[in-house]
């Protein structure tokens, strides 16, 4: 897999008439994907660079589209895996995150950031603040809003939040992630239950990269086979359980460019 090279970019913030930022969205909800395509088509300086709903399709998508921005609901990563995959594979995007309300933490808003978040939003945000915070992120490559800067202070003593925040607050996102982002896609696809034809297909690899990619996921989860894999993987946090409002078939939810590598 070729990295994307971080210079394609402007680093500052783009002159008037100058070109616009594509920007992608990786959100389980249909009708919520709409919602901000609707958002970036009516904002100059904007324009749509496609969108997914699952890890595997996010991390295709990144290396075909090559989008300047990626919004990301935090209830697809909430191990903070894919944005450090995502923030590796290409140093020069900005990933923007938009919070839920189970993530709305210090811990989780910490791990982001650590993961290479560049923007952190709350997901009710409206749109004119989400426009903005895209655009700043982008030239200043930080954007916390406003109503998530409290969170991003130092927290206070481990004493005074075992008393305070143990009981309402959902566990720090867990570990390293010890795959490839491309061992990522194959084992995202073998929890979806695809053999390794259909994996190669869809991944525009060979089957034979593939089954090497899976030999590979079995000795670094230390696994006997595929199934224990996933499940490995879905207990230590590697794999997430889909997000309770949806979720799209790998097939139609991203916008890619076919045969490209």
């Amino acid at each position: 897999m070729h990295g994307i090279e971080p210079t394609r970019r402007p680093t500052g913030p783009p002159a008037a008439g100058g070109r616009s930022l594509g920007v992608a969205v990786v959100d389980p909800v249909p009708i919520f994907r709409d919602g901000l395509a609707a958002l970036v088509h009516r904002n100059q300086g904007l324009h749509w660079a496609g969108q997914a709903a699952s890890h595997h399709a996010a991390l295709q998508l990144c290396e075909q589209v090559k989008p300047d921005v990626v919004i990301l609901d935090s209830a697809l990563d909430p191990n903070c895996h894919l944005t450090k995959l995502l923030n590796a594979g290409d140093p020069a995007l900005i990933l923007v995150i938009l919070i839920r309300d189970p993530n709305r933490t210090q811990q989780y808003l910490a791990a982001a950031i650590a993961a290479g978040a560049h923007a952190i939003v709350p997901r009710s945000i409206d749109s004119r603040r989400l426009a903005e915070a895209i655009r700043r992120a982008h030239s200043e490559r930080r954007y916390i809003d406003p109503a998530l800067a409290a969170l991003t202070a130092r927290p206070k003593r481990a004493a005074a939040s075992k008393g305070d925040l143990a009981h309402d607050s959902p566990p720090a996102p867990r570990g390293a992630m010890p795959l490839s982002r491309r061992e990522y896609q194959v084992l995202q696809l073998v929890a979806e239950g695809l053999e390794n034809s259909a994996i190669a297909k869809l991944l525009f690899l060979s089957v034979e990269t593939v089954r090497t990619h899976v030999k590979s996921i079995l000795r670094k989860l230390s696994a006997r086979d595929r199934t224990h894999a996933v499940t490995i993987a879905f207990r230590s946090g590697i794999l997430i359980a889909r997000p309770e409002d949806g979720y799209v078939p790998v097939t139609a939810d991203t916008t890619v460019i076919p045969g490209h590598r």
